[in-house]
């Protein structure tokens, strides 16, 4: 039904109705707690991790990045590193051409963090590297493997990602746009490793 309605009212038509509902009380929203600091790296774009690296040099470049570099990778960092959500949305209003209020608070609260609970986007966006290796040609590039979860050179996208759905899972088993999801977890191996590497 999300989805349904998301596309016949328009997405940024959407995104406005939920802002203009629930402001001012919607800025401050951090359902699951968060409280990381940003990383410095956010503003520097210093890191080895290649697919971060490369999103924030096209951001600083040109104050633009498209929806895959903002929702499943600077963001979704952002979401499995529990970055305090107000954090990453003056980050976002910060280096971004595009950004206005009322358009990118819910897209972050909502979409990129999860910290409205569901109001704006009924399932985390949450991914592993495996995404990101399907989605760009980042991974070709980057000194992390993408095939292991807790290796010293492990992609950080994969043991935060499993740590992500093993910390939360009470709160998100149970959503049947998971499912899938908590059937992998369930198959792995190495949970108790990926609990202390994470």
């Amino acid at each position: 039904m999300e989805g349904f309605i998301r596309q016949i009212l328009g997405w940024r038509e959407y995104v406005r109705g939920i802002y203009w509902l629930r402001m001012p009380e919607y800025a401050s929203s951090n359902v699951l707690n968060y409280s990381a600091a940003l990383p410095q790296f956010y503003w520097t774009g210093r890191t080895k991790m290649t697919c971060m690296a490369e999103c924030f040099r096209n951001t600083f470049e040109h104050a633009y990045a498209h929806h895959i570099q903002r929702l499943m990778i600077t963001g979704n960092f952002a979401l499995l590193s529990g970055v305090d959500p107000q954090q990453i949305s003056e980050w976002y209003l910060a280096v971004y051409a595009d950004t206005y209020e009322w358009v990118e608070l819910p897209n972050t609260l909502g979409m990129v963090m999860h910290a409205d609970g569901g109001l704006l986007a009924s399932k985390p966006y949450a991914a592993s590297g495996n995404y990101i290796q399907k989605m760009s040609n980042y991974c070709k590039h980057c000194p992390y493997n993408i095939k292991t979860r807790t290796e010293a050179d492990s992609c950080s996208f994969n043991s935060l990602y499993w740590y992500f759905m093993i910390r939360y899972e009470g709160l998100f088993r149970s959503n049947p746009r998971m499912g899938m999801i908590y059937r992998q977890l369930d198959k792995l191996q190495d949970k108790d490793e990926i609990i202390a590497y994470a």
